[in-house]
């Protein structure tokens, strides 16, 4: 069991909380992030638990562990992890990250470089809190992939890269608003159990964990808006980092959007991202500007007689809560 405390920076971007873990990690040893991912899911997992379950956390939460970058320019690694796992990067943490790391006067205004588990990205902090990330290389993998979902019917959706696997669906019969939360949860959840199902996945075989979808803008600010399902079944608060990257890579593909036109993409809560991108071969870098704001500073504690001292399990987690 965790005995030391651990101290950690909360902040949202666009409404969606990321937790940046800053002492009290364990170990994870060095080496590539990726590698230090597998050490941390196979020795370490009860401490991501404990830092974003429940009773501490949330299922929305997202965990940022700052570890000693691989790559020697870069100013800190990070491992994003949440309520059921690790994710390969993440954009609206990127962006709380480099606040947060601003507010702790650890980096100044300017362009510094990160070293994620799928590479090191470039983030630009700017004034009044606004971050511009340049993502990693985005691209879709395959349009219009045809799912019989159960109760819905027919669903067509394109599968695209954006530092995250993406179900991405723009024709449905879903209205995009705040209200109707649970019934676009469920809708993205039985996508998602579909493409499981049948063994749809990304490249090299790897899961499809994130569904988009998409309708107008709720005001004339934005191009379009979307709603996110992120895995262990939140939904994303904000536009998505990842997932406006992997919608960039679509609309680049469809010809519909030019080489450094903004996209801007507005989430079920309102907040908005501005996207553009470069081309590179048949690939995509992605650009997304956001803004964050540090909300809290705590020092998590860990009594020896708490039963749920490591966070509450989830069932998704392979282990079923008592």
């Amino acid at each position: 069991m965790q005995v030391e405390p651990v101290k950690v920076i909360d902040s949202h971007t666009g409404g969606e909380p990321t937790r940046v873990v800053i002492a009290g990690a364990p170990d994870l040893g060095e080496g590539p992030l990726a590698a230090r991912v597998q050490r941390f899911r196979q020795h370490h997992d009860a401490f991501r638990r404990a830092v974003v379950n429940e009773p501490r956390g949330s299922d929305v939460l997202v965990g940022a562990l700052l570890c000693e970058p691989h790559a020697a320019d870069c100013v800190t690694g990070v491992i994003f992890f949440n309520n059921v796992g690790y994710l390969h990067m993440c954009g609206h943490g990127t962006i709380g990250l480099m606040v947060t790391l601003g507010h702790l006067g650890r980096i100044g205004l300017g362009r510094h470089r990160v070293d994620t588990p799928v590479g090191v990205v470039e983030a630009t902090l700017e004034p009044d809190n606004f971050v511009a990330l340049a993502n990693v290389p985005s691209y879709r993998y395959a349009k219009e992939v045809a799912l019989q979902v159960p109760n819905y019917g027919t669903v067509r959706g394109d599968i695209a890269w954006g530092g995250n696997w993406f179900f991405l669906v723009k024709q449905h019969q879903q209205q995009l608003s705040a209200a109707r939360v649970s019934a676009l949860t469920a809708f993205c959840q039985a996508i998602r159990d579909t493409l499981d199902r049948e063994g749809i996945r990304g490249a090299d075989g790897q899961p499809i964990d994130h569904v988009e979808i998409f309708g107008p803008p709720s005001s004339a600010a934005a191009d379009g808006r979307n709603f996110v399902l992120c895995p262990g079944g939140a939904y994303d608060r904000s536009p998505c980092g990842t997932g406006t990257s992997a919608k960039l890579a679509c609309l680049a593909a469809d010809g519909v959007l030019e080489e450094g036109q903004v996209w801007r993409q507005e989430s079920i809560v309102g907040s908005i991202f501005e996207g553009a991108y470069q081309r590179e071969g048949d690939r995509i870098l992605p650009r997304i500007r956001g803004q964050a704001f540090v909300n809290a500073e705590a020092t998590l504690l860990f009594h020896p007689g708490d039963p749920f001292a490591m966070g509450i399990p989830l069932p998704t987690d392979g282990e079923a809560p008592a």
